[in-house]
């Protein structure tokens, strides 16, 4: 089992920056990969970010290239999303989640542990 806990969401003007975290407990060494989702009022759930747990690979959706950058810090076990130059379109509930499962491509990632979610709005 792992737990995923997310933080650092919250309010912020179009134009600024977040760093959100994941304190990932439990079973981390069958975690393979590690992503950010989001899902914003009336939308899909669509994935941001993936990492691979060990290795540091990464995954990026391409309409967010640029602006969000996915790490891990494996001493800390924890998982973070650095958001620059936010936009209002980013406003929604971002969720941290793992998968034990080996993918070659991780924008194909199915997780199978979720965070419970943190909110960010972005205003005008």
């Amino acid at each position: 089992q792992v737990q995923l806990v997310e933080s650092g969401g919250g309010l912020v003007q179009a134009g600024g920056s977040l760093r959100l975290s994941c304190a990932v407990s439990g079973r981390t060494d069958s975690t393979y990969a590690m992503g950010w989702y989001r899902q914003a009022p009336g939308k899909e759930r669509e994935l941001v970010a993936a990492i691979t747990w060990i290795g540091g690979r990464k995954y990026y959706a391409d309409s967010l290239k640029g602006r969000f950058t996915v790490s891990r810090d494996t001493a800390k076990k924890t998982l973070y999303l650095q958001m620059n130059n936010l936009k209002l379109e980013d406003t929604a509930v971002y969720y941290c989640a793992a998968t034990g499962a080996v993918y070659s491509d991780l924008g194909d990632i199915n997780p199978n542990y979720w965070g419970q979610g943190t909110q960010v709005t972005v205003s005008s």
